[in-house]
């Protein structure tokens, strides 16, 4: 078996090699105490820490413009995304002020967005912030939350993916799967390949 273990330590190929780890997907909300203004931000960083209490942990690049207003209000929400909201995860991915604008959203604990249509929603008080290199760790205790049966959405090597039981558990358990990814995420297919198709013949 090879590998492609390297002498140096290269920044660019460390990254690649982490994105053989899939993960999900996540839109981490708050609401800053100290002016109300609305923040999210895309994560793929979200992890559970632990049962009892129930806390789970985040983190955000020191360079995020967002990171002030993080560190400064006391909840947050992880909103987890469902496969079908790949456009919500890019939205968040990108710098703006107007993020929520036109965005369908509840109000959650401290303020927070709790976004719709979500697979899974945490609400968190904020229990500690560790120095982390160039990010910031936050970890919060779980106050309340949602699930769904949505899919959730997945992002492995540099690109979105979709989380499907595998076909040797299927043949294990000696049971087929209904419903899941093909079910939830026919309409976002047929809605995205008509605007393809519309866009073709716009001048």
């Amino acid at each position: 078996m090879s590998s492609n273990k390297t002498e140096t330590f290269d920044p660019r190929q460390f990254r690649n090699a982490l994105g053989n780890f899939a993960t999900g997907v996540t839109v981490v909300t708050a609401c800053n105490p100290q002016d109300g203004e609305l923040i999210g931000v895309t994560a793929n960083s979200f992890n559970s820490v632990s049962v009892d209490p129930p806390l789970v942990l985040w983190s955000l690049d020191r360079g995020a413009l967002s990171l002030q207003s993080f560190e400064a209000a006391d909840h947050f929400i992880v909103n987890v995304l469902a496969a079908d909201q790949v456009n919500l995860s890019q939205r968040f991915a990108r710098q703006s002020e107007e993020k929520f604008q036109g965005l369908e959203f509840g109000q959650g604990i401290g303020g927070a967005p709790l976004l719709s249509g979500c697979a899974a929603s945490f609400e968190c008080k904020k229990s500690f912030t560790y120095e982390g290199g160039d990010h910031l760790i936050f970890v919060g205790e779980v106050q309340q939350f949602t699930s769904t049966e949505r899919s959730s959405l997945v992002f492995h090597r540099g690109s979105y993916a979709v989380s499907e039981p595998h076909p040797v558990v299927e043949t294990a358990a000696g049971t087929y799967q209904k419903g899941g990814f093909v079910e939830d995420y026919l309409d976002y297919l047929l809605s995205q390949a008509a605007s393809s198709f519309q866009q073709q013949f716009q001048t």
